[in-house]
């Protein structure tokens, strides 16, 4: 069993704040995570800075485009030795192999996964976006594909894990966010669980942000949260 279930959400936006941070965050129990703000502030600095730490870094962009534009990124994500990166299931299966096979020529060759329904996404939400299914469907059906185009998981609510393990089998990566111990905030995730109700459910990797990072000592939130696994 990986004994770094726990992904740590880096939200921070500057080289300073990231350093100061990753000091704090045990590597022998954690990744981290690279978002949208921080690498659009720092850039690629962000993923050094991780290394350095002793971090293996899952690079969340969320890349979304026509399949060549994507399956690039994808690369260029891969050729910073990045652990994991993602594409959103909405691309399409096209998009979604062609980001695969990119990969295949690669010397290294992160995981690559698929973001199904953003945990922050309502039912009402999801409707409003005009989509024939109900989201907890709709989230079958993208994990569903995702698969069949040769993702290594998925991205997705905890609350969907156990019914996705049915129908995709013990191999495919599940990966959640809006994980809140019991004692956080809820914030503005919607569709949340508590780390151990995750991994009950058969999640494989924890993305955990504010519970740790907005915490004033971020290396015991760690520790209480493994205590509560």
């Amino acid at each position: 069993m990986d004994n770094r279930r726990i992904v740590v959400a880096l939200d921070v936006s500057t080289a300073t704040e990231l350093r100061k941070l990753v000091k704090q965050i045990p590597n022998a129990h954690c990744r981290a995570k690279i978002g949208k703000e921080l690498f659009t502030s720092i850039g690629p600095l962000a993923i050094e800075i991780c290394h350095e730490a002793g971090l293996d870094v899952f690079l969340d962009l969320k890349f979304h485009d026509i399949p060549n534009t994507c399956a690039r990124a994808v690369r260029a994500a891969a050729r910073w030795g990045v652990w994991m990166t993602n594409i959103h299931c909405s691309g399409g299966s096209d998009m979604m192999r062609a980001a695969r096979e990119i990969l295949e020529g690669e010397s290294h060759r992160p995981l690559l996964i698929g973001v199904t329904v953003l945990t922050s996404m309502s039912e009402a939400g999801h409707q409003e976006l005009g989509s024939i299914r109900e989201l907890g469907s709709q989230v079958d059906y993208l994990a569903s594909l995702a698969r069949d185009s040769g993702l290594d998981g998925v991205v997705c609510s905890a609350q969907e894990v156990r019914r996705l393990r049915q129908s995709l089998g013990s191999n495919f990566y599940m990966v959640t966010p809006g994980i809140r111990p019991s004692w956080a905030a809820t914030d503005d995730q919607t569709r949340t669980v508590t780390p151990s109700e995750a991994i009950a459910h058969g999640s494989d990797y924890l993305v955990i942000g504010r519970p740790i990072t907005a915490s004033d000592h971020p290396g015991d939130a760690v520790t209480r949260i493994i205590k509560e696994l």
